[in-house]
């Protein structure tokens, strides 16, 4: 298993890179957000890293940060999900948008994503909301009060951070019996006063 490589970059692809390891160009697939910090050719890199095999492929897919390999590795767990479309999903949204987007059961969100239709979108999220939920994201959902998620789902699909969004929400009435379009007006209401 190869865990991870440091090298220099050789050269850069649209889907990949080649890293030189000791003299030997790896071959490297990776989701657009990791190619987008790795940096130029020449330059030393690290990239956590999963060697996937198959009887007819041996395929290594680079990552730029160890929470990025992990959810990769989750989502390559879902049946009729390979490789090449959890590199999609993470090269559409960054980590903490996707596990939000799963966790509240985005199910739009995530068909957004070239090659993830409805039916897919709604298998991720059966068989990964409950591992999600439990463990992915940085503000735990037990935190959030449960009418509450809906709304930091919401920001995040305008764009905003998990973390911009749950202090947008922290800042609504805990008692509050509002509809959920006014909880969002009045969270977004949060970032207009800044």
């Amino acid at each position: 298993m190869i865990a991870s490589l440091y090298g220099k970059v050789e050269s850069l692809g649209s889907d990949g890179a080649i890293i030189n390891v000791g003299g030997i160009g790896f071959q490297v697939y990776m989701p657009t957000s990791t190619l987008s910090t790795l940096g130029t050719v020449g330059e030393e890199v690290k990239v956590y890293t999963h060697f996937y095999l198959r009887e007819d492929n041996a395929t290594l897919y680079g990552f730029a940060s160890a929470e990025e390999l992990g959810l990769f590795q989750t989502l390559i767990g879902v049946s009729g999900l390979g490789p090449k479309l959890a590199v999609a999903m993470l090269s559409a949204m960054n980590v903490e948008k996707l596990t939000m987007a799963i966790a509240t059961g985005g199910t739009d969100l995530l068909a957004e994503v070239p090659g993830i239709g409805k039916k897919m979108a709604n298998r991720i999220i059966l068989e990964l909301k409950e591992k999600i939920g439990a463990g992915w994201i940085t503000t735990p959902a037990t935190q959030l009060a449960q009418e509450n998620i809906e709304v930091v789902a919401a920001l995040t699909a305008l764009g905003y951070s998990v973390a911009e969004a749950n202090r947008a929400v922290a800042t609504l009435s805990p008692a509050s019996d509002l509809p959920l379009e006014e909880k969002i007006k009045l969270a977004l209401q949060y970032f207009g006063g800044k």
